[in-house]
């Protein structure tokens, strides 16, 4: 899952379950504010992980450091205790709390705001937090969630690292979901245009014009990555958007409606999305599975991978002992019989047959990492002149644009002799 969807889904789960505040308003107390920060904060520690790209130059950290043990259930505890204990050192101290954030702040790029920053950072000599065993219990709530939201992608998470090296994926969310950042996103925001009866019209018609190009942008975005939205689809989220900001203003009921009701909606809203995954991946699983049984195919492993923009498309993928099918799938268009499922559009990905050049590269230490990270790899050969090209790429990130390489493919290029020219992701 992106890091902006996961501190999104960790201030919800503060304002829901912990009853939080939001994180900016006027009115809430020091402590309900930091119970959300926190929460927020922990749900995006695990991603910190990345920071190590910049001081390597290995290439291959995306397949074997990024989500390890920041991710880990059980180094989970330590990082709880960590962050508690950061929090508690940084909320005591008026003196260098600012300077200390404004630092950060203009570090990550947020120099502009470090004005603000430092004025809303010293408004108290020393902030009211929760104790050192609460606090340590919320960091873990929020890393939790992270590791959650993680693991119901099909990137892999190692969650049992460094015991296991292993990347267990459940497969149900595409890394990127709108859907699922809107429904996390938005009640808070309604929490936020209905707490102040004589603010409602001005904020529910600002964030309403805010929201209103989304649609539009999100298609575009669609459109390039080879996942169209259609303009139905459009229409429709922004009817959705102007009768949740709008709506409940005009009624007046709206303001009726506490804080917290708006963010426990928010999250069990996101609960039942993620159910209607798991329900929408066990019907995509077994009709990629019958599809195997009926091919008839020898399946060395089987995925039912989601695809975006919604719920209905999947992409089944079978390896087999020479290479690896595939078969998009549309839940919405449910096939009348075997007959029918078995004639499906589908695509074949074959191995190249072996060679001693293929043998040479997956014998480097390089290529053993990209194969220990792939479920559904492809190895093919070509040459390009007197060099010699081994590329292996693995099916399961699909290549959305036919003018960029398939994500994941790793080439080794060698000269006619053997040696090896170079190695390294296809980027171009």
């Amino acid at each position: 899952m992106d890091t902006i969807t996961h501190g999104i889904a960790g201030a919800l789960i503060g304002k829901a379950v912990f009853r939080g505040e939001d994180m900016f308003a006027s009115h809430a107390v020091n402590s309900g504010r930091i119970l959300t920060w926190s929460l927020m904060l922990g749900a995006i520690f695990p991603d910190s992980d990345v920071l190590r790209d910049f001081f390597s130059s290995d290439k291959l950290l995306i397949v074997t450091w990024h989500r390890s043990i920041t991710h880990s259930l059980l180094l989970l505890p330590l990082w709880a205790l960590l962050l508690a204990g950061i929090t508690r050192w940084f909320a005591k101290g008026k003196e260098w709390r600012g300077p200390v954030a404004v630092a950060i702040s203009k570090i990550l790029g947020l120099g502009i705001l470090s004005g603000v920053i430092r004025r809303w950072l010293a408004d108290k000599k020393e902030w009211e937090v929760p104790s050192f065993l609460v606090l340590t219990g919320i960091y873990a709530v929020g890393v939790l969630s992270h590791i959650l939201l993680d693991l119901v992608t099909s990137f892999g998470t190692m969650i049992w690292s460094p015991l296991e090296w292993s990347r267990p994926a459940w497969d149900l969310i595409f890394i990127v979901d709108f859907t699922l950042t809107a429904i996390l996103l938005v009640p808070q925001l309604l929490a936020w245009v209905y707490a102040r009866p004589q603010k409602v019209q001005r904020r529910a018609v600002g964030m309403w014009l805010v929201f209103l190009p989304g649609p539009f942008l999100i298609a575009k975005i669609g459109e390039r990555a080879g996942a169209p939205i259609s303009g139905q689809v459009v229409l429709s989220a922004m009817l959705i958007f102007a009768a949740l900001f709008l709506l409940p203003a005009v009624a007046g009921w709206g303001v009726k409606i506490r804080h917290d009701t708006w963010n426990r909606a928010g999250f069990a809203a996101a609960l039942i999305y993620v159910a209607c995954t798991i329900y929408a991946h066990h019907v995509a699983l077994a009709r990629i599975q019958k599809f195997a049984e009926l091919y008839p195919l020898q399946a060395e492993s089987i995925g039912a991978l989601p695809l975006p923009p919604s719920l209905w498309r999947w992409d089944g993928l079978v390896r087999t002992e020479r290479g690896v099918y595939e078969l998009r799938m549309d839940l919405a268009d449910k096939p009348a019989g075997d007959g029918e499922l078995v004639a499906l559009e589908h695509h074949y990905f074959p191995d190249a047959p072996a060679n001693s050049y293929i043998e040479v590269a997956k014998r480097l230490p390089e290529v053993q990492k990209v194969l220990w990270f792939s479920r559904f790899p492809v190895t093919r050969f070509h040459k390009e002149g007197d060099v010699a090209v081994v590329e292996i790429s693995d099916i399961r990130f699909v290549q959305t644009r036919r003018d960029r390489p398939a994500p994941f493919t790793y080439r080794v290029r060698f000269s006619l002799d053997g040696n090896i020219l170079s190695q390294g992701w296809v980027t171009r």
